[in-house]
């Protein structure tokens, strides 16, 4: 009988609502702690038990350097959340740790694993719209704004906040993951729209990392790409992307319909259930199970989101951060 992969993870927010009982429902894997981000101790004991084979980091982004280092330092694989690091010169020291340390590295760009963009990634690969010409990406939500969201780092740049790197870095890995091409910045406007915002004792702080986005880029095969989001819109519309070509489109709603469009006006759609309770957790039912696959087997699968990949993600986030041009 092969023994099961054990999860140690850190984090008690999405780590502990989503993370940690994902991996304890996939056969083949056992949780063995859930520690707190901010507890020294407690990470420094998880990461040094015998009885540990992966450290699953998601703890705020602030924190994610010295997280990982510390599994690293223990020889343990690790998954760590995005955004990967809080600027590409901090990505790019963490992969030259993790290929020091020779252990598999991943980040939790569980979305690859959609059922509907793995779905639109099969469709560009077999040539369903041709050559691809732009992407356009609209996602426009009300999570922070209604009800109002208390302050907490995740509206402070300085603790890796901001909505860059909450949903862009997603939106940008599965960009890079649909056209197999790399991303350039070629302008961005980050806004700000909820300025302050009362911290859990009712305090008025002000928001100093941004809730919203608009940005062009293009891809290193000259694909360009329209990003429209915003996380504190007064309204939440159905995200939409949408990739046209030289051969047709195909439209991706939700992630719950996924539409190819032909020149002739024909069209096909296909339909995905997607299940209640939090929307990472049907994707990262999948994740999980590829994660405790490359760790049993010591090296990750090529569609599987390295430290390699943080990094060219963050390199991108940075661009967009600062607001080019």
């Amino acid at each position: 009988m092969t023994a099961p992969v054990r999860v140690g993870v850190i984090g008690t927010g999405f780590g502990a609502r989503v993370v940690a009982p994902t991996f304890a429902s996939t056969d083949g894997c056992e949780v063995v702690d859930v520690v707190s981000p901010r507890d020294d101790e407690a990470i420094g004991a998880l990461c040094r038990r015998a009885d540990l084979d992966l450290v699953s980091v998601h703890s705020p982004p602030f924190l994610h350097a010295d997280h990982v280092r510390r599994a690293l330092e223990a020889r343990r694989a690790v998954l760590c959340d995005k955004p990967f690091a809080r600027d590409p010169v901090e990505a790019g020291a963490l992969l030259q740790d993790a290929e020091a340390a020779g252990v598999v590295h991943l980040v939790n760009f569980e979305f690859r694993w959609d059922p509907a963009r793995r779905h639109v990634r099969d469709l560009l690969a077999t040539g369903a719209v041709g050559r691809p010409e732009h992407v356009q990406w609209t996602h426009l939500s009300a999570g922070s704004r209604v009800p109002l969201r208390p302050f907490g780092w995740l509206f402070d740049r300085d603790q890796g906040g901001g909505w860059i790197g909450a949903w862009a870095s997603h939106a940008v890995d599965t960009v890079r993951f649909l056209l197999g091409a790399e991303l350039d910045v070629v302008a961005s406007t980050p806004r700000t729209t909820v300025r302050e915002r009362p911290d859990r004792d009712g305090v008025s702080r002000p928001c100093t990392a941004e809730d919203g986005l608009v940005a062009a880029l293009r891809s290193s095969d000259g694909t360009t790409v329209a990003v429209d989001s915003s996380f504190a819109a007064p309204v939440t519309f159905p995200p939409r992307l949408v990739i046209t070509g030289d051969g047709g489109a195909v439209e991706n709603v939700a992630d719950a319909k996924v539409t190819v469009h032909r020149p002739d006006g024909s069209r096909d759609a296909t339909t995905f259930e997607r299940a209640g309770g939090d929307r990472h957790g049907g994707p990262m039912a999948r994740w999980a199970e590829v994660v405790r696959d490359a760790v049993r087997a010591g090296v990750a699968p090529a569609d599987a989101a390295t430290f390699a990949d943080g990094l060219a993600c963050d390199r991108v986030l940075d661009g967009l951060r600062r607001g080019l041009p």
